[in-house]
């Protein structure tokens, strides 16, 4: 099973993402023999077990059914354990996007958390890429690495318990990019400066407050990056729907005099197409900080 490699059927061991509506989906990792209740009726992992994915699967003795989907990053986000607050995929997609992240890419991660931004970069990296990722929590560090390796992608992320803000990450000339998700950013920006390649790379700090921030880009001047740019990333989702206006009564006498015999309307209801804004918007997640550490002169 890989996040990274797409598989047509579901064996036993895989991670499948039960579908029941848009907003409540679960991971369920197979195994033969067992059950696993929804607000549907039981759904058995043995009816699972053989089918594509992506199949309805009927459970509860056909009383209602799910979707088996396959996993992805996007996905994972959505039903993951959380461990720690999490990143959503609208700020991962403007970091992968200003990371300038490909195939090949070498990442520098600090923390990793519950994992929602490690397997969107694994997934971006892969197949030659490596993701050197840090937290300094011994249990959610040993949690992660299960996770990675459940998933399959061990061989393209290194999982290191280790405070950076102390100890920085003991890497040199190795990163493409640095990623921080850090209380206090600021303290890890020398030691990431030291990850990046001499060639250059780029650096991205996730913080809430605009305090951190201000702190963060004081720091990131004083070590010689460049092109520091904060931007807040907010959703806003339309909704098409069908929208019916009556015809506009342009006082045309013979319209107004039959409508007035009738007691009726005085036209016919066009419909069109609108895409309608929410009357409610999420609001504010964090900001994501972006620097570019130049390559290095050598200087004689």
């Amino acid at each position: 099973m890989s996040f990274v490699r797409y598989k047509e059927t579901a064996e036993e061991g895989d991670v499948v993402i039960i579908y029941l509506t848009h907003e409540s989906m679960f991971p369920l990792t197979l195994e033969a023999g067992r059950i696993f209740q929804t607000r549907f009726g039981a759904l058995r992992h043995s009816d699972i077990i053989g089918t594509r994915f992506g199949s309805k699967v009927l459970c509860g003795g056909g009383r209602g059914y799910v979707y088996a989907l396959h996993p992805t990053p996007e996905l994972w986000t959505l039903t993951l354990p959380h461990r720690t607050q999490i990143v959503y995929t609208t700020d991962i997609s403007m970091l992968t996007l200003q990371l300038d992240l490909k195939p090949g890419s070498v990442v520098v991660e600090s923390g990793t958390g519950s994992g929602s931004v490690s397997h969107a970069v694994i997934r971006t990296i892969a197949p030659t890429g490596h993701l050197y990722t840090f937290e300094f929590h011994q249990q959610r560090a040993e949690k992660a690495r299960e996770e990675f390796s459940d998933h399959g992608l061990s061989s393209l992320v290194t999982v290191t318990h280790r405070n950076v803000c102390t100890d920085g990450f003991g890497l040199s000339d190795v990163a493409d990019a640095v990623f921080l998700d850090l209380p206090s950013p600021w303290e890890a920006v020398a030691s990431a400066k030291l990850a990046l390649k001499k060639a250059g790379g780029r650096l991205c700090s996730f913080s809430p407050c605009v305090e951190q921030i201000q702190r963060t880009c004081d720091k990131l001047r004083s070590h010689g990056f460049c092109d520091i740019t904060t931007i807040e990333c907010l959703l806003r989702t339309f909704d098409v729907r069908s929208i019916a206006l009556p015809e506009p009564d342009l006082g045309r006498p013979d319209t107004c005099a039959q409508t007035q015999q009738e007691g009726g309307e005085s036209a016919e209801n066009f419909t069109f197409k609108s895409a309608v804004p929410p009357k409610d918007m999420p609001g504010h997640t964090g900001f994501l900080t972006f620097a570019t550490l130049y390559p290095q002169m050598e200087t004689s």
